[in-house]
């Protein structure tokens, strides 16, 4: 391999020949191999954003060369097509609060940018990883600036999944409107529920999940971008800071806005944390629905289910003809983890000191692994799960529950209600031939009540259908 030789504080190192990073991206490199997994393409993309609106408004400012900007810009939108992302090489995970990161862009984008003025990799006499690309910046403001444009791109990717999640919900609720079954509490049979029911109820917590993700992403749109390194604006003039925001909003097509106060928002995280809370709240929801489908399509002691799950692989490597609910159980895995992705950003943004948050890196690492595995586990919840689920018609049988005397309580009374109840299992009747035995309610009174459309909506009084009963009869 070829080498170059670069020189920084520490004094001098080989460089790669061919690479477009430098001295401190390979310190940085070297220092911290905890994952080995690289910055993701969208902190990359986001990145070049930064850099590109950073360019723009320093030559609008005349702060630097227009030929120079000019250059930045163009090895900017390359990184934005696609091209150099495989010269990002530094870990997620690191100290120094991203500023190999932050250099790594720097780095790759002056060099890239030398070249197309006819320069040399790593002869900065063009254009300067510090003194051109990262003119008026700071690590402090660029990571944070960047990493909540990546957020937002990648929360609105989730949003895409979710939005058809929901839609599947919805058409489950549809297709099921006419499914009555026996709802559970305390994991026993409990009062009726239409199974359609059930999936709107899934529709609507999910619906509040992406409501709360909007007010996430609304709330990353504050940045702190022209704060510099501690949200005084040191070196970052009134002209420039103004710019950097309106190309910050061009570039990325958000619609981003300067925080009120530079200095807290330079040192206070906050809102990663409530992205986080949103994410974890959604892990929640999917996690239970998940679980429920999994406890619905659990076999009793006949094999038989309430509902059926589509059959995605074989079940067991003993068992022929066994299957499990292997996508209902996945989704259950990433939420866990999501959950406890959400402690690890809630400490790191708890623990950060005086004027700056040093654990955004590991913060930025844990939110894109939130939205990403959530986003994959969502699309293949949907796909393999929900869109071919079905029902089990045949399992469906609410006419011998003894909680059906629940719905006639209130016109029995609670007492004589209980001693029905003990005489349906003493005497294996239904709740209706001992009411009737008994002679405590009209035939019709008992079937109106008990009739699944009434037993699955408020209920009737029973002096209505008395009147309603008494005028047919005088009608008559």
């Amino acid at each position: 391999m070829r080498y170059r030789i670069e020189t920084d504080l520490l004094g001098q190192r080989q460089v790669p020949a061919e690479a477009y990073y430098g001295i401190e991206t390979l310190r940085g490199k070297e220092n911290f191999e905890i994952t080995k997994r690289g910055i993701c393409r969208q902190m990359i993309k986001a990145l070049a954003i930064v850099k590109k609106a950073a360019a723009k408004a320093n030559v609008d400012a005349q702060n630097i060369d227009e030929k120079v900007g000019k250059a930045i810009m163009l090895a900017c939108d390359e990184i934005l097509n696609g091209r150099l992302h495989g010269q990002f090489v530094t870990d997620l995970i690191q100290g120094g609060a991203g500023t190999s990161i932050n250099m790594n862009a720097n780095e790759v984008i002056a060099n890239r940018a030398n070249e197309l003025m006819g320069g040399k990799k790593g002869v900065y006499n063009f254009v300067h990883p510090n003194d051109h690309v990262n003119f008026g910046q700071s690590t402090n403001d660029v990571i944070q600036t960047a990493g909540k444009i990546a957020v937002i791109k990648q929360l609105k990717k989730l949003q895409v999944e979710l939005k058809k999640l929901y839609n599947a919900y919805l058409e489950k609720a549809v297709e099921f409107s006419d499914v009555i079954k026996m709802g559970k509490t305390h994991l026993q049979e409990a009062l009726p529920i239409r199974l359609g029911q059930e999936f709107n109820a899934y529709a609507n917590a999910l619906n509040r999940d992406m409501k709360r993700i909007d007010m996430a992403i609304d709330a990353l749109l504050d940045v702190n971008m022209g704060a510099t390194a501690i949200g005084t604006s040191l070196n970052a003039n009134e002209k420039y800071r103004k710019k950097v925001i309106f190309y910050l909003n061009k570039f990325s097509g958000e619609e981003v806005r300067p925080a009120k106060d530079l200095i807290d928002a330079t040192r206070d995280l906050d809102s990663f944390g409530f992205a986080s809370s949103v994410l974890k709240l959604l892990a929640t929801n999917l996690s239970k629905t998940a679980s429920d489908l999994r406890l619905m399509a659990s076999s009793t002691i006949n094999g038989s289910s309430e509902i059926i799950l589509p059959h995605v692989q074989p079940g067991s490597s003993i068992m022929p003809g066994k299957y499990n609910p292997v996508v209902p159980e996945m989704v259950n895995q990433v939420c866990f983890y999501v959950i406890g992705l959400d402690v690890t950003i809630t400490k790191a943004i708890e623990a950060g000191q005086l004027e700056l948050n040093v654990f955004e890196p590991i913060i930025l690492m844990s939110l894109f692994e939130q939205i990403t595995t959530l986003r994959r586990a969502t699309r293949t919840f949907n796909n393999l799960a929900i869109t071919g689920l079905k029902t089990n018609n045949n399992n469906y049988h609410i006419d011998n529950s003894i909680y059906l005397i629940t719905a006639l309580s209130p016109h029995l009374g609670h007492d004589i209600a209980c001693k029905v109840v003990n005489e349906a299992i003493s005497s294996e009747k239904t709740i209706k031939q001992v009411i009737l035995d008994l002679k405590l309610l009209p035939e019709e009174i008992i079937d109106q009540v008990l009739d699944e459309k009434n037993l699955t909506k408020p209920g009737i009084a029973l002096e209505d259908l008395l009147k309603e009963k008494r005028k047919g009869e005088s009608e008559e």
